[in-house]
């Protein structure tokens, strides 16, 4: 793919409430660390440990159904807990000070099945500079089956895509890991390409992490069970069903939504706001703060905050969030936080109404 200009965002107004707000973010962080270094490490060991205990349980009394399927399921919410408390943080280098061991943490998404490098491409360089983008938020970009910018192409499927395409969600990883990360390698007109040339070697890592994925999850409990491929195909049908299901719980709330802006730049390539206010009018946080959020969820919930600050770990994310709040009533900056169940049904009415032959809230007159 030819290599195109990256949209810019305007220079107005709010860059001294940045900095200032940036430095009260730092000299809060460096006054919990103390307390919070030794939970980071604790996750970064504990959850890995967990995924390998049930896989081996699953290997030693798979051969009762019940156990067969209920560690399936367990390495499934273990995906998902796996990738937003350790993998996530580790790709933007906050789990440790060591770059080379947060490099190494970041092979874990290679052992359950992504590929790390397109990932670390499409969140890290597409994702978290331009979300909500047309053409270069890769996150929010999916399949043609799914029309979830307001400018894209509208088929006469789209009609219908608020009925099937939460039929086809519990698919989502499924298609990531065995067909996304594919194409996003052999087809050069994939947005990834725009600010890469992949090297030689990540293809023979992609089909070896993929072969090594398929073989301990599927033929390796196949030969140490006895059992048929059939049980064990189901089994790992149930945990990508589940991680599926639990990934995008997380992934639609904060930003595919009714209330999430999908800026465009103009005929200069330039987006309608500066860098902070683009990341406040395409990003929301979610209403669930808790123990289960903070510990299991990597404070998936404090979403705007990991978009201003991505080079903080999410333990912080609680009070940094607080801190935003108070910035916000201050400066009235538009820092958007919705209940879960709201941004689930916000997510809905985004499809049903991208999915219109019309836009009825398109002007007339």
């Amino acid at each position: 793919m030819e290599k195109v200009t990256r949209p810019q965002y305007m220079k107005s107004g709010h860059e001294t409430i940045f900095h200032q707000l940036r430095q009260d973010v730092h000299a809060l962080v460096a006054q919990l660390e103390p307390m919070r270094k030794s939970g980071i490490l604790l996750k970064a060991l504990l959850f890995p440990v967990l995924y390998i205990l049930i896989y081996i349980s699953l290997l030693i009394w798979g051969n009762n159904a019940e156990v067969l399927y209920a560690g399936y399921f367990g390495l499934g919410l273990l995906l998902v807990v796996i990738f937003l408390n350790i993998i996530h943080d580790a790709v933007h280098g906050t789990i440790f000070k060591s770059k080379q061991l947060n490099e190494w943490y970041v092979y874990l998404f290679d052992v359950m099945g992504a590929n790390s490098y397109t990932w670390r491409m499409r969140h890290v360089r597409f994702h978290h500079n331009y979300p909500n983008v047309s053409g270069w938020d890769t996150d929010v970009e999916q399949s043609k089956l799914a029309r979830i910018f307001p400018t894209d192409e509208r088929l006469r499927i789209h009609r219908y895509q608020h009925i099937y395409l939460p039929l086809l969600y519990p698919l989502y990883l499924l298609n990531w890991l065995l067909i996304r990360d594919f194409k996003d390698f052999f087809n050069k007109k994939r947005t990834v390409w725009k600010l890469t040339t992949i090297p030689k070697e990540e293809y023979i890592k992609l089909f070896l992490f993929k072969a090594f994925f398929l073989f301990y999850l599927i033929v390796l409990p196949h030969w140490v069970l006895s059992i048929s491929w059939m049980k064990v195909i189901a089994g790992f049908c149930v945990m990508m069903f589940t991680a599926s299901i639990f990934s995008l719980i997380v992934l639609l709330s904060p930003h595919a939504n009714t209330h999430s802006a999908f800026p465009l730049p103009d005929e200069n390539n330039q987006l309608p706001h500066n860098w902070m206010m683009h990341m406040l009018t395409t990003t929301n946080d979610v209403q669930s703060d808790n123990w289960f959020t903070r510990f299991c969820m990597g404070c998936f919930n404090f979403h705007v905050v990991h978009h201003l600050f991505p080079n903080i770990n999410h333990v912080y994310y609680p009070e940094v969030t607080n801190l935003l709040k108070e910035y916000a009533a201050r400066y009235d900056l538009p820092y958007k936080s919705y209940p879960l169940g709201t941004s689930l049904l916000n997510h809905y009415r985004l499809l049903k109404h991208n999915g219109a032959t019309e836009d009825i809230f398109e002007e007339t007159m």
